[in-house]
């Protein structure tokens, strides 16, 4: 527990081992010892610790789930990330997952719903049936806008984490903990990538990947399922009709009711042979004038997990647990959990 703890914050605040070190007067190899639990730092180097590292000692004694089973995905190959910001991505799913399954451990594990099966999926010849496929297997319609995504998988039983990072080389990864999928996004993407994002890593655990094919088309299929699967081939001819002669600000509508970005309308557009590729390549060319490559408008209102908070609240309402440890778990001020649990509308 503590040993995790220690590794969780040092790598939130970005530093080595070396650099902790310094920063608190003992060896590199001291942290290492700590980190691994091979050795226990006394209370004094422990307050030293939560200084330089600016958290309560409290964090750092939080306890853990030691019995949880994580296997995390694999990074991207030729990922930009570094090594260190990796490990941070993996802490920081454990320590999140942690207090998540605190509150399960309270409720009883019969609050969560089924979850469904991984690798089940096989891949078919072209994207456009994956995506009816994946569909069929989450029991929804095959076409039409999906509302809530976040909602939806967590009701599934897919278990949503956003971390805020700030990083442009990561958008999402896929993992289980004790058999259960987990889908990671980086919550400081805009609504419309997060849903691309979080189809994109769903694609990678429900499908059958045949083992001879290379990670590029992978993830350029997983891409294509995301695609096609929020915005189905029938759809975008219905909405847009069969042919148009140019991207158009009516089209805007599409992208707020099946929540996705106009750089994702466009490239379906033209995959289903709605608009030519000279008509993409003026709007790349236009979107790019317009910064929208970094920072294209947000048109949807962002969806958030609320599967934790929800346990947690209902936790507190019950008098399984006190406010001020669904604070804790929620890493939430005393106020915002009393708030949510017990007062009243007006």
């Amino acid at each position: 527990m503590l040993s995790k703890n220690i590794k969780y914050y040092r790598l939130k605040n970005n530093l080595s081992k070396k650099e902790l070190a310094a920063l608190i007067q003992v060896t590199p190899m001291s942290i290492s010892y700590y980190e691994s639990g091979e050795r226990k730092p006394s209370m004094e180097v422990i307050q030293a610790l939560a200084k330089a590292l600016n958290v309560k000692v409290s964090d750092f004694l939080a306890k853990r789930d030691e019995n949880l089973v994580f296997v995390h995905g694999e990074f991207r190959k030729g990922s930009k990330l570094s090594r260190k910001q990796q490990d941070y991505i993996c802490a920081s799913v454990e320590e999140y997952m942690s207090r998540f399954f605190s509150a399960v451990e309270i409720l009883g594990g019969e609050v969560l719903p089924a979850a469904p099966a991984c690798h089940r999926v096989r891949l078919s010849s072209n994207a456009e049936d994956d995506a009816k496929a994946l569909r069929k297997y989450l029991r929804i319609s095959e076409a039409g806008p999906i509302g809530n995504l976040v909602e939806m998988l967590e009701n599934k039983g897919v278990l949503i984490y956003f971390l805020d990072i700030d990083s442009d080389a990561f958008s999402g990864m896929n993992g289980l903990v004790d058999g259960r999928p987990y889908i990671i996004v980086n919550g400081n993407m805009s609504p419309e990538r997060i849903r691309s994002t979080i189809v994109h890593e769903m694609a990678h655990f429900i499908f059958e990947w045949p083992r001879d094919m290379v990670d590029k088309e992978i993830e350029d299929r997983a891409t294509a399922i995301s695609g096609a699967f929020l915005l189905s081939a029938e759809d975008a001819k219905r909405e847009l009709g069969i042919r148009r002669s140019a991207v158009t600000k009516d089209m805007t509508i599409v992208c707020k009711e099946y929540g996705i970005s106009m750089y994702l309308l466009v490239k379906r557009a033209n995959l289903c042979g709605i608009i030519t590729d000279s008509i993409v390549k003026d709007f790349y060319i236009r979107a790019g004038q317009n910064g929208w490559k970094r920072n294209e408008p947000v048109r949807i209102p962002r969806e958030e997990p609320m599967l934790f908070p929800q346990l947690v609240f209902r936790a507190v309402s019950e008098n399984e647990i006190s406010v001020q440890k669904g604070a804790e778990l929620l890493k939430r001020s005393f106020s915002y959990v009393a708030d949510q649990c017990f007062a009243t509308e007006g």
